[in-house]
């Protein structure tokens, strides 16, 4: 149950086995059934996630029902609303599973103990921090810069595995496009990349 965030730790720091064992006192193991919430836009996020098995997506819902996806959570990636997390204030957006899910939750309360009694988690959560800001940071360039075949090819090359278990309308809505010029992009791809 622990063997895939203790490799995703280890991918940034170095851990001892009494560390190990103290940072799994921290986290509880829960089982999430798909279309099962983990975060409800408008109510407080009280944890933060880290998928052991499944897929997990983040969303809001516009006026019209219409969700718009802000990022998919598979296997080894971690997931909440950071703002309401640490401030306290309601949550952006809703997630919830794509598939049976298994995840480790920790609450705001057990994050600042850890980071304090294991202080190299301090230093893997920064690092952590850093990279999902940069990754950020590049995808609304590219909304801006690239265009909607060059996202689609970004996308689909670096992500090969995920894109079999996303629907084609979820990854329209996540690249900004309609499920109808996702499918003419996705002929077009096909047909230049023959």
């Amino acid at each position: 149950m622990y063997d895939i965030i203790f490799r995703h730790i280890e991918e940034k720091v170095t851990l001892t086995p009494a560390e190990k064992q103290l940072i799994q006192t921290f986290f509880k193991f829960k089982k999430v059934r798909k279309k099962q919430f983990v975060v409800v836009e408008g109510h407080l996020c009280t944890y933060m996630t880290f998928v052991s098995k499944g897929l997990l997506k983040a969303y809001n819902v516009d006026d019209k029902g219409h969700q718009h996806i802000n990022q998919f959570s598979p296997e080894g990636w971690w997931t909440s609303d950071m703002s309401s997390f640490f401030s306290g204030g309601i949550s952006f957006y809703s997630i919830d599973a794509m598939e049976d899910s298994e995840v480790l939750v920790i609450t705001r309360e057990d994050f600042e103990n850890l980071t304090i009694q294991v202080p190299v988690m301090d230093r893997y959560f920064r690092l952590l921090f850093q990279n999902s800001l940069i990754t950020k940071e590049r995808r609304l360039i590219s909304s801006h810069i690239h265009t909607a075949e060059e996202k689609y090819k970004h996308i689909v090359e670096n992500n090969p595995d995920l894109m079999k278990r996303i629907p084609q309308n979820l990854l329209a809505s996540y690249l900004g496009l309609s499920a109808e010029t996702l499918s003419r992009l996705k002929k077009n791809v096909v047909i230049k990349t023959k």
